[in-house]
């Protein structure tokens, strides 16, 4: 689940989205000031908008919302007093994380394009990555599904020249980091405070 809130661009509306890739119909229905976006043939629940959404919750961001145990039940209570039943259950884990590079291969099918195995503390994830210096042994920042980059992008489940990859392998400059290099590259960790598995706070 990813919520969004841009008071300036959109208005006083908070945007709820549980399903990205979806590619089907949607349909809509409103109560009170809840829109449910939902599939047309399985009645799957895609989002939420939810308008004038400084009468329910307190928002100093703008664009992506961090979210928490709090907001996500004040959230529920939203649906719930506008007629709505359904309960949201948020994924609260970190999205970006400390990574270890175990393995890198050339990609069967692009030059310029490595497969790497990926340890994130909990699990191994596949990631398709473009940039010249990653390597074999590398502490880096992984965005995992789900992650929303500070650009606005959200990281999904992809195939890149038909390899899956879960994920991304960030660069400075794709973090916004301060000083950023302009030069592609990802970002090395150096140090022994970097542990496998742990939040990337920027």
């Amino acid at each position: 689940m990813n919520v969004f809130y841009n008071k300036e661009g959109i208005g006083d509306t908070l945007l709820v989205t549980l399903k990205f890739d979806h590619e089907g119909d949607k349909l809509h229905e409103r109560r009170g000031n809840v829109v449910r976006i939902y599939d047309e043939k399985t009645n799957e629940t895609l989002g939420y908008n939810i308008f004038h959404a400084s009468n329910y919750f307190q928002i100093s961001e703008n664009n992506a919302i961090v979210l928490n145990d709090a907001f996500v039940d004040t959230l529920n209570n939203v649906l719930k007093e506008n007629g709505f039943q359904d309960k949201i259950e948020a994924d609260l884990s970190p999205k970006f994380v400390v990574g270890f590079v175990r393995k890198k291969e050339k990609h069967p099918n692009a030059d310029k394009l490595s497969v790497c195995q990926v340890d994130v503390g909990n699990e191994i994830l596949q990631i398709v990555c473009g940039a010249p210096n990653v390597a074999e042994g590398q502490k880096v920042v992984v965005a995992k599904v789900g992650a929303v980059m500070p650009s606005g992008l959200v990281i999904k489940h992809a195939e890149l020249r038909g390899v899956p990859s879960s994920g991304m392998i960030c660069s400075a400059r794709e973090l916004e980091l301060p000083n950023a290099p302009q030069e592609k590259g990802i970002l090395v960790l150096e140090g022994e405070q970097y542990q496998i598995g742990e939040p990337f706070r920027f």
